[in-house]
């Protein structure tokens, strides 16, 4: 754009004269033209996308970061979210909310927890053989070094429950990633992938691959491992919650401290939109359908009433918000700066 200058005092109170105002307009009609001319290589580079591999924010005495597992477009939300309603359904939601209709990025982000006196992760990502494993996923440790931990640094790790995208990560080239730490999970989850039931699901479902991955990734750190009630304790400052449906028993964690508290809901949605605002909506995942949308309704009316922050597994990253009633559903609000550092 062209810019005229005058000098101090030109004309009344420095304003511009009719003449300048025409002078200045002939040269922005003019510049278009000029600026097809300018050769490529006057352009700045292109420096292509960043990712971000965690967030941090203070949470009373505690420091919680959210660390990135996986960054993948997938096809979705159908039927991830809403496999009993017509696909085209689901898309009409997607496209009232400015989202494509047929793809999606679900967030895989682990919670640590620095509570000063351990350090806590929930849930450990894709590892080598997740949903979304290397390059696109199963980078956890790389998200974890970016924050400024390493793996012998974690005190526990808190498994929400035993799908591949969360149990995934407890293993590295078949030995364990977190070589000091202990380990917590719902003895109703152990228990359930402990027993011969899932191995008899179809050997192309969810539920077999679990059971496989819990057979290589979870049981041979039993030796290791502390089993929780629904509403038992980890450490102080962080208690289960039932949260079942999704798996037999699948635990959220409220995490508090000095009045502050942030919720850990594991898979309690799988997408920010059609999740919350359609809690009704079946969960392809969800082992026990009617479950499931009993769990997304109480956690979600709890989240919303307690007006609590929010660590949501696969909402999009950095996957922390808080939940509002939005009509006959609810509605994710993603975190800015309430709890920054």
């Amino acid at each position: 754009m062209k810019t005229v200058l005058l000098p101090a005092g030109h004309g009344r109170s420095g304003l511009l004269s009719r003449r300048a105002l025409l002078t200045a307009a002939a040269g922005l009609v003019a510049a278009p033209a000029l600026l097809r001319t300018l050769p490529a290589a006057a352009a700045a580079p292109e420096l292509g996308p960043t990712t971000q591999t965690f967030q941090r924010l203070r949470l009373g005495a505690f420091e919680v970061t959210s660390l990135l597992d996986a960054s993948a477009m997938i096809d979705g939300p159908w039927p991830i979210v809403g496999e009993d309603r017509p696909a085209g359904e689901v898309e009409a939601l997607m496209q009232a909310n400015l989202l494509p209709e047929k793809r999606f990025r679900p967030g895989f982000s682990p919670t640590l927890v620095n509570t000063g006196r351990e350090l806590v992760l929930f849930d450990t990502g894709n590892g080598e053989n997740g949903f979304i494993p290397p390059p696109a996923g199963g980078f956890l440790a790389r998200s974890l070094a970016a924050a400024g931990y390493a793996p012998e640094q974690v005190d526990i790790v808190v498994l929400t429950h035993a799908h591949p995208d969360h149990v995934g990560g407890l293993m590295s080239g078949g030995t364990p990633a977190f070589a000091k730490a202990r380990y917590v999970i719902g003895a109703t989850e152990f228990d359930f992938w402990k027993s011969d039931r899932p191995l008899a699901a179809p050997k192309e479902s969810n539920e077999y691959g679990s059971a496989v991955m819990f057979r290589s990734h979870v049981l041979p750190l039993a030796d290791r491992m502390s089993f929780l009630a629904a509403d038992g304790e980890v450490v102080p400052g962080i208690r289960a919650v039932a949260a079942h449906g999704h798996t037999p028993g699948h635990l959220a964690f409220h995490v508090e401290s000095e009045g502050k508290r942030l919720l850990v809901w594991g898979d309690c949605a799988h997408h920010e939109v059609a999740s919350l605002a359609r809690p009704d909506w079946h969960a392809l995942f969800d082992q026990d359908k009617a479950a499931g949308v009993a769990t997304r309704r109480r956690i979600y009316d709890m989240a919303a009433t307690d007006r609590v922050a929010v660590a949501a597994y696969h909402t999009s990253f950095p996957s922390l918000g808080y939940v509002e009633r939005r009509d006959e559903g609810y509605r994710w609000l993603p975190i800015t700066y309430q709890l920054a550092l």
